[in-house]
């Protein structure tokens, strides 16, 4: 398959929820031809929905060329708890849409965004035990959460 693979790149949810850095990558590393690449590798392996939690829009039209649908949820500074129902609710519309293969991303993979990995998996039932989550979302990011992240994971009734 022909492209470049996103750094960062891991499936959440073998086909159906993966996360990565920023296409192309953020701030003076983004480069349009490395974007393009990245693009082309994402709809090699069946990506054809973003979700960005970036604050802007960047890259939209891009994603929308390539035939990409494109939900924007901006997430400017640090997220509150009790702001995560209505990211939740991105999740969701982004997954609820037959054959939607979804990648998520910020600039970079960060505690607020393995966090919200984590908290989704609790959210929409895959997993009962925030602990278990948190534990499961480290080993498939390979990345440890901080307490900025764990507190975005909500604990079920």
């Amino acid at each position: 398959m022909a492209g470049l693979e996103p750094r960062g790149f891991t499936w959440v949810i073998a086909g159906r929820l993966a996360v990565s850095e920023r296409i192309g990558g953020y701030g003076f590393q983004h480069r349009r031809v490395r974007r393009e690449e990245e693009i082309a590798w994402l709809s090699g392996r069946g990506i054809n929905t973003v979700l960005s939690f970036l604050p802007g829009n960047q890259n939209q039209a891009a994603y929308e060329a390539a035939g990409f649908r494109f939900l924007h949820r901006p997430i400017d500074g640090e997220l509150e708890p009790g702001d995560v129902a209505a990211v939740f609710d991105a999740f969701d519309e982004a997954l609820d849409v037959e054959g939607a293969s979804v990648l998520v991303h910020r600039d970079l993979i960060d505690d607020t965004l393995v966090g919200l990995l984590g908290g989704y998996l609790v959210h929409a039932g895959l997993i009962k035990d925030p602990i278990i989550a948190t534990t499961i979302i480290q080993e498939i990011t390979g990345r440890p959460l901080g307490p900025e992240g764990r507190r975005l994971i909500p604990v079920r009734s």
